[in-house]
């Protein structure tokens, strides 16, 4: 979610809305829905204002330079303000589903909170009916969307309703899928292609244990991975690259192919540095360069086991050249930035870049652009 100055018609509601150039109105206007209405003059105000007399009561009109056509966001006239839920030029879809959670991760970048934030499934419903074009692929995010229940089964089920063609991804520790009545409510029956993004941070109880700051967290992730391959469910496992992790990851590349080859894929992830990360910074900042040879390790591992993988969240210059063809431009686009020194860079329109925070928090190793007479093809 982003948040952009913006001023509203008078009375605007605070609930979800499209952005529509006041062009295109006519020809978007369903009265199922609520239009925001880009307007440019005072005329234009005046007939937004007039198809609103006119008995059309789910449109009003925004003026901003920030807002684009086919944006799903939330109006708060009071503050000048227009929350984005979704930007329908972005790369990377998702939705925040909750801010509680049941793990308390060292490197967690959306620390959880207590309270109930079950409304957020009614605005994520509701932002998929204003979604004006299918993406690809749907993220679903949190805190732990598993605690939702039932509230998630609605939100996968409202993307098979009015988004058929689209893939969802849901991050989860899945812990609560060891349950099988939470297993039944959120698969039975389940229509919607879902891959979920699970981390996995130990080939052991006390590292993983460790990580999430959960007592008895691995042995529920685990049963919750073998309650998902039983429901023939698409898994990501995730492995976030701090220090108690990257000392291990050899064994965990080897646990995982010997013991969870049914995983799709394994993801090895740079730390985002906000968050929990930075009040843990100690075991959190690492030079991803530094540990160059373990990374190379594990993926020899995971290869040797036919285990896809790829690096996520990590600039080009900090990893081993031979795994920059598993390297992915993950970050979301409104996370993603770039360093002075990427400029002259001849990799980076391939590369992951930083996220945006990095100066306050720290960059995943020591920058170093890469001269064009230095690539190899």
């Amino acid at each position: 979610m982003r948040k952009l100055r913006a001023t509203f018609q008078p009375g605007c509601e605070v609930l979800v809305h499209r952005v529509v150039g006041y062009a295109e109105v006519g020809a978007e206007w369903t009265p199922h829905l609520r239009f925001l209405v880009k307007v440019e003059s005072k005329e234009e105000r005046a007939g937004v204002e007039a198809l609103k007399d006119a008995a059309l009561a789910n449109v009003a009109w925004v003026q901003s330079a920030a807002l684009q056509d086919g944006d799903v966001v939330v109006p708060h006239p009071d503050r000048d303000e227009a929350v984005v839920l979704m930007r329908e030029s972005d790369t990377h879809h998702a939705l925040f589903m909750t801010n509680r959670c049941n793990s308390y991760c060292l490197m967690c970048s959306q620390p959880p909170t207590p309270g109930d934030d079950s409304w957020l499934v009614e605005e994520a419903v509701d932002a998929i009916r204003h979604l004006r074009h299918s993406p690809d692929v749907l993220g679903l995010t949190g805190g732990e969307p598993l605690l939702l229940g039932a509230g998630l089964r609605r939100v996968l089920d409202a993307v098979a309703q009015h988004h058929p063609r689209t893939r969802v991804e849901v991050l989860t520790n899945g812990r609560l899928f060891a349950d099988p009545k939470v297993v039944s409510t959120i698969l039975d029956g389940l229509s919607v292609p879902v891959r979920w993004l699970v981390p996995l941070y130990g080939h052991a109880d006390f590292v993983h244990d460790f990580v999430v700051q959960a007592h008895g967290a691995y042995d529920e992730t685990l049963a919750g991975l073998l309650a998902l391959q039983a429901n023939c469910q698409a898994i990501q496992l995730r492995i976030v690259l701090i220090e108690p992790v990257l000392q291990v990851l050899p064994e965990l590349a080897g646990f995982i192919g010997r013991n969870l080859p049914f995983v799709h894929e394994v993801a090895l992830m740079g730390c985002e540095p906000t968050g929990f990360a930075l009040a843990n910074r100690a075991l959190c900042e690492v030079d991803l360069s530094a540990w160059g040879s373990t990374l190379e390790q594990a993926a020899r591992v995971l290869r040797r086991h036919a285990v896809p993988h790829l690096f996520m969240n990590a600039p080009l210059c900090a990893l081993p050249r031979t795994l920059w063809p598993v390297a992915s431009r993950s970050i979301s686009d409104w996370k993603n930035v770039y360093a002075s020194e990427c400029d002259r860079c001849a990799v980076k329109a391939r590369c992951a870049g930083l996220f945006a925070w990095h100066e306050k928090g720290w960059k995943p190793a020591p920058l170093k652009a890469i001269e064009a007479g230095e690539v190899i093809a």
